[in-house]
């Protein structure tokens, strides 16, 4: 079975409830991937999603709301960056010509065996390594 990792910006879409289809593609996704248990992410995207979902989205969830949310997500398949992981992303970073922290998502991503990475913050359908760019708003899910 292989892993799809979802980027922190699908997860806040996946709940906000305001985002409007937005919201419901990305919904659609992290629904997906939960129920058929390919669902991949990282501490950074845990970290990520509990203060932007408390303090950035429309209507904030509540802190134990987002914190029940960081339990749930924390199910699936997650990568512990190691230092070693920081500079294989700041190599990344430089090869690629992302930013650090797109780089360390693709890093947990490549750590994990996932072949897709849901994000709308890289380029739809790049393939950087073994993992393939998927913004959920530009193409159709699954």
């Amino acid at each position: 079975m292989t892993l799809e990792f979802v980027d922190t910006n699908v997860l806040l879409y996946a709940y906000d409830t305001t985002a409007g289809e937005r919201h419901d593609r990305a919904y659609e996704v992290v629904s997906r991937l939960g129920r058929e248990r390919r669902g991949a992410l990282s501490v950074q995207v845990l970290q990520e999603f509990y203060v932007n979902a408390v303090h950035k989205i429309a209507v904030p969830l509540s802190p134990e709301t987002a914190r029940d949310r960081v339990g749930v997500l924390s199910r699936w398949s997650t990568h512990s960056p190691l230092p070693y992981d920081v500079i294989a992303a700041a190599e990344l970073a430089e090869t690629h010509r992302l930013s650090f922290w797109d780089a360390m998502i693709l890093r947990s991503a490549n750590e994990l065996g996932c072949n897709v990475l849901w994000s709308e913050d890289l380029n739809h359908g790049q393939r950087i390594g073994t993992v393939v760019i998927a913004n959920p708003f530009a193409a159709s899910p699954g």
